[in-house]
């Protein structure tokens, strides 16, 4: 397929911004139980604000993939059977709730919702934050699912599409989670840090798992069973047309072999393997932690082009022939 750069900073800036909100909830939620000391009410609701910002940024990247951007509404008439439509939904859903969760930090309305018979109190942030990670975790598996659910597409078609969307948000959230740590909470950064090192762990294990996977595939569609003849050796001359078209440009990213090699180990490279050295550096040179979420960010779009570009569409057979 054809990458869309719209759809890749889409994809990575609410990516982020879904982890960072995760990462504070994390954090708020040890503190909860004494396992952390809790920080201040700023701590969580600017936080909040820089995860809202990378959604927005996010929300916009997407209206530059839209033909017709007045139209965008239209989009979650479909939430029956479109995860479109569901991602469209639930994405300004979460964004509220993540307005919510750091409103109600930044100015102390912290009411108490729930009493436990121990003692230990919920407040509505609490609430908030629970209903928010649920929201995450829900655009998550509507972002996954809206590749994931094409069949034809086999390098897409698998759990580990949902899941390395879970884990590479994941990851590049508790990254830039430790960032802000270190300029306003420097005690709490080893805390996303550590976090961080084990998410993009898991991370780099599920990209490789699906790398490994699609490296495996057999195509079920060749010349010979679309044409209906068996000849082993068959040999397509032209695609059949002498100007491009719509299935010429939309459905292939029109780079050679070569580069597709090389793209490869170094998307692995920027968005694993030195952002893992710089999170283990950071955890006593903090200034290395802003050099982490910059690089893995880098290695991230390479590895969302490369999802997209790797997804091999059926008619390719017939119209990447070039006569």
């Amino acid at each position: 397929m054809k990458p869309a750069f719209s759809v890749i900073f889409l994809t990575t800036l609410i990516g982020a911004g879904q982890g960072l909100f995760l990462a504070l909830f994390t954090h708020q939620s040890y503190a909860l139980f004494g396992l952390l000391p809790m920080q201040s009410d700023a701590f969580y609701g600017y936080g909040s604000a820089l995860a809202l910002l990378f959604l927005i940024g996010g929300l916009v990247a997407s209206f530059f993939h839209l033909g017709r951007p007045e139209r965008a509404w239209r989009s979650a008439t479909q939430w029956r059977t479109s995860w479109l439509s569901r991602e469209v939904i639930v994405l300004p859903a979460f964004m509220g709730l993540v307005f919510l969760y750091g409103a109600a930090q930044l100015s102390g309305y912290r009411p108490v919702l729930v009493t436990l018979p121990s003692g230990l109190s919920f407040d509505m942030t609490i609430v908030l934050g629970v209903i928010g990670t649920l929201l995450s975790f829900a655009l998550f598996l509507c972002t996954g699912m809206i590749y994931a659910c094409l069949r034809f597409l086999r390098e897409w078609h698998s759990p580990l599409t949902v899941i390395n969307y879970i884990l590479l948000g994941g990851s590049s959230g508790f990254i830039l989670a430790a960032l802000y740590s270190a300029s306003v909470a420097p005690s709490q950064s080893g805390f996303f840090a550590g976090w961080a090192i084990i998410i993009t762990l898991l991370a780099f294990a599920g990209r490789g798992a699906s790398l490994w996977r699609n490296a495996r595939l057999k195509p079920k569609s060749t010349l010979q069973t679309a044409i209906g003849i068996k000849h082993p050796h068959i040999v397509q001359r032209s695609m059949g047309a002498m100007g491009g078209s719509f299935n010429t440009r939309a459905f292939f990213h029109g780079k050679s072999a070569a580069f597709m090699r090389a793209i490869k180990p170094a998307f692995l490279l920027l968005a694993f393997v030195m952002p893992l050295a710089l999170l283990a550096l950071g955890i006593l040179t903090p200034a290395l932690l802003g050099v982490a979420f910059i690089v893995q960010y880098v290695g991230l779009l390479a590895e969302r082009w490369f999802f997209f570009a790797q997804a091999n569409h059926p008619q390719n057979l017939y119209y990447q022939t070039i006569g």
